[in-house]
């Protein structure tokens, strides 16, 4: 029945992919929650299947800006060492629109009240359209004016590795590797490199805090983003200790964008998140990027038999 409603879940949310837009490798404020869209490593999450969504719209009032839908669904096999995972991301800026559906392994081990290391492979497949008839130009009877609707579809794959402690998440993951080597074009996603480093602190009765920063580098180009966040609990009374409750935090990326993050937990099986992004980069200041986020978690049946770190929050 889980694994049903798991199943149902991705459905639903590849009907309304449709409806979405988006850009060659997603750009996502809250991957500060869920960094397995760039490293396949990070789905595994024990003790729950793990659902998770996000809607972005990027630079409000611009004709053509990016539009993302993100939906993933994954689970540890804790017996096995083992998580599997499915993700499907649909992407549009201006004439473009991308859909990338992947399927992510990842194995781990490690002492789990104490230490955890991940390694992880997505594969999958990258398809790019190009809608002509979308163009505007100035002269609409122009001869040479691209009016076709042309696709392309090819393999890819992402590759990523994860260590977590006690109060340390580092990562490091490569995407979109059959890119590696090739001129960038209109239908080639271009491969990044990301790496990262998070602390967190998780040991507050009232509060979690945690502190990051991340690295992205593509071809020439290298971005530097920092994060921190302030996750509020309340005591239950019960052995599992203090359940959170709301979160707020900021980050800011050196590519001039400032970022709000708001996130509540409506129960201990649900949250949803809401991101604010300002940029100040010259001709985007006045418009404004915002990013809806759901997550669902169903216990899962080895939870009995796994006391892994970090089992009662929601980030790692």
């Amino acid at each position: 029945m889980k694994r049903f409603t798991l199943y149902i879940f991705f459905l639903i949310c590849s009907v309304f992919v449709t409806k979405s837009f988006a850009q060659a490798d997603i750009s996502m404020a809250t991957h500060w929650y869920n960094r397995a869209n760039y490293n396949p490593a990070s789905i595994t999450r024990p003790d729950y299947i793990y659902l998770f969504s996000n809607v972005r719209d990027q630079w409000t009032g611009i004709n053509g800006s990016p539009k993302v839908l993100n939906i993933q669904a994954s689970e540890l096999i804790y017996n096995y060492h083992s998580a599997v995972g499915i993700s499907l991301v649909s992407d549009q800026i201006g004439v473009t629109q991308a859909i990338n559906p992947m399927f992510s392994y990842a194995y781990r081990l490690g002492k789990d009240d104490d230490w955890a290391l991940s390694m992880g492979l997505s594969i999958g497949v990258f398809s790019r359209s190009v809608n002509g008839s979308l163009f505007e130009a100035v002269n609409q009877i122009d001869p040479s004016l691209y009016t076709n609707l042309e696709t392309t579809t090819q393999p890819d794959a992402n590759v990523g590795v994860e260590y977590l402690s006690q109060n340390w998440v580092l990562g490091l993951s490569s995407t979109h590797l059959f890119s590696i080597g090739k001129t960038d074009n209109s239908f080639l996603n271009s491969n990044h490199v990301y790496g990262y480093a998070i602390y967190k602190n998780t040991n507050s009765v009232l509060f979690n805090y945690n502190m990051g920063v991340q690295l992205i580098n593509r071809s020439n180009l290298t971005v530097v983003e920092g994060n921190a966040s302030v996750r509020f609990k309340h005591s239950t009374g019960l052995t599992t200790g203090p359940r959170e409750i709301f979160d707020v935090g900021l980050t800011y990326s050196t590519s001039s964008q400032l970022t709000l993050l708001l996130g509540l937990n409506i129960s201990s099986i649900f949250r949803v998140g809401y991101a604010f992004s300002q940029s100040f980069s010259v001709g985007y200041s006045q418009n404004s990027t915002h990013e809806i986020m759901l997550e669902y978690r169903i216990p899962s049946k080895a939870a009995s038999s796994c006391h892994c770190m970090g089992e009662s929050y929601w980030y790692y």
